[in-house]
């Protein structure tokens, strides 16, 4: 049976992860060979589903799980959409499970952080492939339970007082979305996804503002997980955790989760034909333009690199907002895209900066003067993601964001003007911010001191995922107009 794939993609990880919390082994060897090859079968399972689902159809691999009542039902059914986020997590954990054990060798508390890590994946798999909103809602705040740990493994003030605002920033945006969902109860049939929107227009007679105004809340809801302004101060805060964390949570996971979540509610709730056009749309279109332009402006001011990455992601998720906020089948396809380049491409980046804070201690920007001398290939991948976060071209960066501009210039009035302003003002910041960190990096200024002599480069566990990612990176680039045209024809 191939829906044999979807109940393992979303059990085995989880039950890999428990049973790791359980066991605590403490011989660090076998751990990781057991935690390497949990993750392996893991992206198997769910490379495996979306590749059912593609030759046989989304019904080929549906899992029913229980019904609660007619509508409340917990099912799994990865569609089109569903294939780019399940292959974004399916090829990127592994990856990040290699990087994680060079960096976490000298973190301590590795059972937490690694158990942790495997119930992560399945949780944010089971957001990828669910079939309705009732179990994309239970998934999606099950994610903040699972990833707290995550975020304040290191225990002390700072990582608690990160997780404190994570869990409140999250607690505001269920609710939010839990209102929309009562919502949908009363003025939907069925909360099953469907392209187009899954609203009784019979029921919604009468009541369009009142439906308006519970789509920007739940917009803004799930916008707290894509860090939408004035939603974003977790993610910032959040980057005190290890970089195995924080690229999981700025690349992958929480964040994409968040973005995927918004593209749903647009695309699959309330339906394009009922929102463009309308109040709703150009505030939400216009809360997404500041957004990124906001980001871009913070992380030009930061002088610690990882919170200037985090800015950098702040500002990179609302690109993708306001591609589905464009509500147009191109805002649709330049946001799936804009998901799949920026994921590789802030892993890379974030990779790289915890390379050189765990093994170097450098923090900042200014404290990195000449610094691709003792690291050439850490520096090299840095300056190579940094040209494809600018979107220079032939960078798949380019194609993700002129498809973004072209959908919100062409399809949302005045606000999708604003949204398309705001990405050629925030690519000219990304320029300005990015290269004046890599620049150091080859050319550092006279007066600079120079680096102590410890420092030097990452070892293999650290620079292979990075040769990964840009030979990953490459490829898609490379490939990046057939990909463009795979993802559109997938809805």
């Amino acid at each position: 049976m191939n829906n044999t794939f979807t109940l393992f993609a979303l059990i085995f990880p989880i039950l890999s992860g428990i049973a790791l919390l359980i066991t605590r082994p403490q011989d660090r060897l076998k751990r990781n060979r057991f935690v390497m090859l949990m993750v392996c079968l893991s992206s198997f399972f769910v490379l495996g589903t979306a590749l059912c689902s593609a030759l046989n159809g989304p019904d080929a691999v549906y899992l029913h799980v229980a019904d609660l009542s007619d509508k409340l039902v917990i099912a799994f059914r990865p569609d089109g959409v569903s294939l780019v986020f399940g292959g974004i997590i399916g090829v990127l954990w592994p990856v990040t499970t290699v990087y994680a054990f060079s960096y976490m060798a000298h973190e301590g508390r590795e059972n937490l952080f690694f158990g942790f890590f495997l119930i992560t994946f399945g949780v944010v798999a089971g957001i990828a492939y669910s079939a309705n909103f009732f179990t994309l809602y239970l998934c999606y705040e099950f994610m903040t339970l699972v990833t707290l740990p995550l975020v304040m493994h290191e225990m002390d003030d700072k990582a608690r007082a990160a997780g404190k605002k994570y869990v409140l920033y999250s607690m505001t945006g269920a609710a939010l979305v839990f209102i929309c969902l009562m919502y949908f109860l009363r003025y939907a049939d069925t909360l099953a996804f469907t392209y187009g929107g899954i609203l009784n227009m019979e029921k919604v007679k009468g009541h369009e503002k009142e439906l308006m105004t519970v789509f920007v809340l739940a917009f803004f809801g799930f916008g707290v997980k894509a860090a939408i302004f004035p939603f974003h101060r977790w993610l910032p805060a959040a980057s005190v955790a290890p970089t195995p964390v924080t690229a999981l949570l700025h690349a992958v996971a929480v964040v994409k989760s968040g973005a995927f979540a918004v593209m749903r509610l647009v695309y699959f709730g309330f339906g394009c034909e009922f929102l463009r056009g309308t109040w709703a749309q150009a505030v939400v279109l216009a809360a997404s333009a500041f957004t990124v332009m906001f980001g871009s402006v913070m992380s030009l001011r930061m002088p610690h690199l990882k919170r200037r990455l985090a800015y950098s992601t702040v500002s990179n998720l609302s690109y993708i907002l306001v591609a589905f906020a464009s509500m147009s089948p191109v805002g649709l396809v330049g946001g799936l895209l804009h998901m799949v380049f920026h994921a590789v491409i802030k892993i890379s980046l974030f990779f790289c900066a915890g390379a050189m804070l765990h093994h170097n201690e450098l923090e900042y920007v200014y404290d990195m003067e000449g610094l691709a001398k003792k690291m050439p290939v850490t520096c090299g991948v840095f300056l190579t993601a940094s040209l494809a976060l600018m979107g220079v071209p032939p960078f798949g960066g380019f194609l993700s964001k002129w498809t973004i501009g072209t959908a919100a210039a062409g399809n949302a009035g005045w606000a999708g003007y604003l949204g398309a302003a705001s990405l050629i003002v925030s690519a000219i910041l990304t320029t300005l911010y990015m290269l004046s960190a890599a620049v150091r990096f080859y050319f550092p200024l006279k007066s600079a001191p120079l680096l102590p002599e410890r420092v030097h480069e990452a070892d293999r566990l650290m620079t292979g995922p990075l040769v990964y990612l840009m030979a990953l990176l490459a490829l898609l680039s490379l490939c990046s107009a057939p990909l463009s045209a795979w993802i559109g024809g997938l809805v």
